[in-house]
């Protein structure tokens, strides 16, 4: 694969794949069109996930945030074909991480000041209560301010929301999740954040006993 035609060949072999998972015609025209808009600004970039990722800004930033999610589950899997990620493609292959149903073109766009404001009053279950508790004392005892603690916790609020009818505790539900609720963030400087909370939350919603080793802290100060 040259790098001048390394992502056309990649958009190729990942729409090859989902029609032979019997990807509808619709379907198929549906993430042709979205990657059209991330494709050109690929063609001279390193082949790392950093760079994928700030081109992933660029294009919802030219997007209407209710198109996002749509977007962001067809970049994350055509992410695995751009990269030559065989042992991801496989998996995609075997029955997992990819989603063939058809995309929603734009979810329904809430408040988030609305939102911000009545999300303390949400009555949550002990499920869900307890990742949530076991995030906040982890942020407390590496050192976050109180304020600190108090943003990241609501915006894990918002996404616990998201995440309820979850039958298991699946990564794909869990990115499911993650993409409904990032329209919700038109400032980039938030949109971040809770990327990186939602990161580090992943592993406490999980259960994983070494969670508190993937908090990421520094002297960003969230304040909403």
């Amino acid at each position: 694969m040259t790098k001048n035609n390394r992502e056309q060949d990649a958009f190729n072999a990942y729409l090859r794949f989902l029609e032979s998972k019997g990807a509808s015609a619709e379907n198929l025209a549906q993430r042709r069109t979205l990657l059209m808009k991330l494709l050109p600004l690929l063609e001279h970039q390193p082949m790392d996930g950093n760079a994928f990722r700030d081109q992933i800004e660029c294009v919802l930033d030219l997007l209407d945030r209710t198109a996002w999610p749509a977007f962001l589950t067809v970049a994350r899997e055509y992410y695995y074909f751009w990269a030559s990620d065989i042992k991801a493609i496989a998996a995609m292959h075997s029955g997992g991480g990819y989603d063939i149903a058809n995309l929603h073109d734009h979810v329904p766009l809430e408040d988030l000041r609305t939102l911000w404001k009545s999300i303390d009053q949400e009555k949550f279950e002990l499920a869900e209560t307890w990742p949530l508790k076991a995030y906040a004392s982890a942020l407390r005892d590496e050192g976050a301010e109180k304020s600190v603690v108090e943003t990241r916790s609501k915006l894990v609020k918002l996404l616990l929301v998201r995440l309820r009818g979850a039958s298991a505790k699946e990564a794909g539900l869990y990115r499911k999740a993650v993409d409904s609720t990032l329209p919700l963030f038109a400032m980039k400087e938030m949109r971040l954040l809770f990327q990186i909370v939602v990161q580090e939350f992943y592993y406490f919603w999980i259960g994983d006993p070494e969670a508190a080793s993937h908090l990421v802290l520094d002297a960003q100060q969230e304040e909403t």
